[in-house]
């Protein structure tokens, strides 16, 4: 479903990702974790479109991914950002934030979709209309990840989706986006500094550093300490539980 394949991104001299590549099959999920700084979320950003000054290949389901992507693309691809308080519009109501990518893309039942949107992510009905400020971390995030998935994309991006959350609601969530992967066989690559959640979430995983991708191993291998590169070992000795949250 995806193909990355020497991905380069410059900031004007300076080569932030250097010759990243990587794959994911329908219906997999892939993680790249790496300290601030080193080019993880840099990735994602050009893997959604949002940033057009990049290099290489990024291709999703057999299609080459032009530079400025067509709106058709943001069906099929969707993004879910770090601090849903910062993505979600704050002046605007959670039935408006849940409509705007139908309204947009002229999609019938907008009505229907959107409760079942709700529905999918388990918020009450009673949130249509209410504002970001009004719901807690958790319940934004909630929308973030229903806003995504409304118009039924194939491919979730996903940029540290818990870390502004509380520990107790990090677990919610990623047996959240387990769940919904699993039902609608959807597609993931997830960008975190937290290998406890990489684990978790991703079979497989790419650990980043100075914007080389500098080994690619299976979640097994990263508990059981079959590490290859200097740098995964030492990420994972300061993560204190690669266990999966309950």
């Amino acid at each position: 479903m995806i193909k990355v394949d020497q991905l380069r991104i410059s900031f004007g001299t300076h080569e932030v990702v250097r010759g990243v590549s990587f794959d994911v099959a329908k219906g997999g999920s892939f993680g790249i974790v790496g300290e601030s700084g080193s080019g993880k979320s840099t990735v994602l950003r050009a893997m959604a479109g949002l940033n057009e000054d990049w290099s290489g290949r990024i291709a999703f389901d057999g299609t080459d991914a032009p530079l400025k992507r067509p709106p058709a693309f943001f069906r099929q691809v969707q993004m879910v950002f770090q601090d849903p308080f910062g993505s979600l519009h704050p002046r605007q109501t959670i039935d408006r934030i849940l409509s705007e990518l139908l309204l947009v893309h002229k999609l019938p039942d907008v009505e229907k979709r959107i409760k079942q949107a709700l529905s999918d992510v388990a918020l009450p009905q009673t949130v249509r209309f209410r504002y970001p400020h009004q719901l807690s971390g958790g319940q934004r995030q909630r929308v973030a990840i229903a806003r995504a998935l409304i118009a039924e994309p194939q491919v979730l991006l996903l940029d540290e989706p818990t870390s502004a959350l509380d520990v107790s609601v990090q677990a919610e969530i990623l047996n959240l986006l387990a769940d919904l992967r699993q039902a609608r066989n959807l597609t993931y690559v997830l960008v975190s500094h937290n290998l406890a959640v990489i684990a978790h979430l991703c079979p497989q995983l790419g650990v980043m550093l100075n914007g080389e991708m500098v080994e690619q191993l299976s979640a097994d291998d990263l508990r059981a300490g079959r590490t290859k590169h200097a740098h995964t070992s030492a990420l994972r000795t300061l993560s204190i539980d690669l266990e999966e949250p309950a």
